[in-house]
């Protein structure tokens, strides 16, 4: 499975990925917002065995894409996804990660979530996207409102959230909302 943006190449993973996201994930500033038990080898492993064992289910309920540039070197540079196996029908999650050195470079998380969102309204039929982030992602909280999506709920989230005084937000796009948005 592929999809072309301008710039990128989001595909599902080959093995010659690994050795790139694992590196990335093991970074310190990788793991700013993710919870404390993440960071170790064995999760990123685990992880990356589940985004390749994810792309051969029938059917497919999860699409987890690694972000490669269309032109050489086609270094992986993060990845991102719908993800739909404990949602309602007609609903999915997305999610987008860069490795730190691509954050905040050249509007790169705006294309990739475009490219999400069209893949998840015009080819899956879906009705509404949603996210859940912690509330010091601000990088998130701006392409949540870029892309049109409304914040849902403001929630306590897990203790190691709490001890760092942030809260879970969780946002949705609606494919009406969507369809209306500059985004499109």
């Amino acid at each position: 499975m592929e999809i072309v943006t301008r710039r990128f190449l989001l595909r599902d993973f080959i093995e010659s990925d690994r050795s790139s996201f694992l590196d990335y994930q093991a970074g310190s500033r990788s793991l700013t917002f993710y919870e404390p038990n993440a960071a170790n080898p064995e999760h990123a492993a685990h992880l990356f065995e589940t985004f390749q064992t994810w792309a051969v289910a029938q059917p497919r309920l999860n699409y987890q894409f690694a972000i490669v540039p269309r032109q050489e070197p086609y270094t992986l540079i993060g990845c991102c996804g719908l993800r739909g196996m404990e949602c309602d029908r007609g609903k999915m999650e997305l999610g987008i990660e860069l490795a730190p050195t691509y954050w905040g470079r050249y509007a790169y998380a705006i294309e990739v979530g475009r490219a999400l969102l069209d893949f998840g309204f015009m080819d899956l039929g879906l009705d509404a996207i949603f996210g859940s982030t912690v509330s010091a992602n601000l990088r998130i909280a701006r392409l949540a409102e870029w892309s049109g999506a409304e914040v849902v709920a403001i929630r306590p989230g897990s203790s190691w959230m709490v001890e760092r005084g942030w809260n879970e937000v969780d946002w949705q796009i609606t494919r009406e909302r969507w369809k209306h948005s500059d985004t499109v």
